[in-house]
């Protein structure tokens, strides 16, 4: 495998099936260190453990972390033991993603569940880890998206959907919430939508799609320092297009911090 990424660090989030495994393998293969990230400690270590097992990987590459995004404290000290360990972060890969249940459920923290564990865990995890993400060349967060961002509204008034839930439209607000959320000028973003493929999300969209380890192929390429990217940019599986209408307009990503803000419950 070629080694374009020797020598960088890389956190997967939702690192322990689907996408994010088969990105943390190909990331690995490819010379990173990977923080391996799962909502538990043994979920994390166990599919370390299977990766080592399978693939062409060295164990000392893995470094396993947990946190469960229904509880932002969690994903608070998730932060704070990153930035202890791993000081120099090259590249945040917010993949960790759920199906909106059919019945609306809240998370302790008071938020709907997809758009906690989707949108605001990463929204908040991603300005916690300022200090370590580098700011140099190739430095970059990548946001796994979806197509169904497009079919998506964010309801200002009620994001958490108490009023009015269907689990589609639940999902499909987070997704374009964490497409906006790439075009935010804090931090180097862009988001993609890996294409249709056989994980547990597959189901929401009706139809045969490609393999975990095709789709994470796109996650990967995006990772590498040698593709340059522009900040909010959207890419289609390998093809760089335009996200939804007004999803990158300045007025919508403020609006999203200050909204995002308010429900991690942090300071404007």
């Amino acid at each position: 495998m070629p080694s374009f990424l020797s020598g960088r660090t890389v956190m997967v989030t939702g690192a322990t099936s689907g996408i994010g495994y088969e990105t943390t393998r190909l990331l690995a293969e490819c010379g990173a260190t990977v923080l391996l990230h799962g909502r538990t400690p043994d979920e994390a270590r166990s599919a370390a453990k299977r990766l080592v097992a399978t693939a062409d990987i060295d164990a000392e590459v893995l470094r396993p972390c947990a946190a469960d995004f229904a509880h932002l404290g969690e994903v608070e000290r998730l932060a704070d033991r990153v930035i202890t360990g791993h000081p120099h972060l090259d590249v945040l890969v917010n993949n960790a993603a759920v199906a909106a249940p059919e019945r609306h459920t809240v998370t302790p923290d008071g938020n709907e569940l997809a758009f906690q564990v989707n949108f605001l865990a990463h929204y908040l995890l991603t300005n916690l880890l300022g200090p370590a993400l580098t700011t140099g060349p190739g430095g970059r967060v990548v946001n796994v998206s979806s197509s169904m961002h497009r079919t998506a509204s964010i309801m200002w008034s009620d994001p958490n959907r108490a009023r009015r839930y269907a689990p589609l439209a639940a999902y499909a607000q987070a997704q374009l919430a964490l497409t906006v959320f790439a075009a935010d000028p804090r931090v180097t973003a862009v988001s993609v939508d890996p294409g249709v493929c056989e994980t547990a999300l597959r189901p929401l969209y009706g139809h045969e799609g490609a393999t975990a380890a095709e789709g994470a192929a796109h996650v990967v390429r995006l990772c590498d320092p040698a593709v340059e990217i522009v900040n909010g940019a959207y890419y289609d599986r390998g093809e760089r297009t335009d996200p939804a209408a007004g999803a990158t307009e300045e007025r919508t990503v403020k609006r999203l911090n200050k909204l995002a803000d308010l429900l991690v419950g942090r300071s404007a």
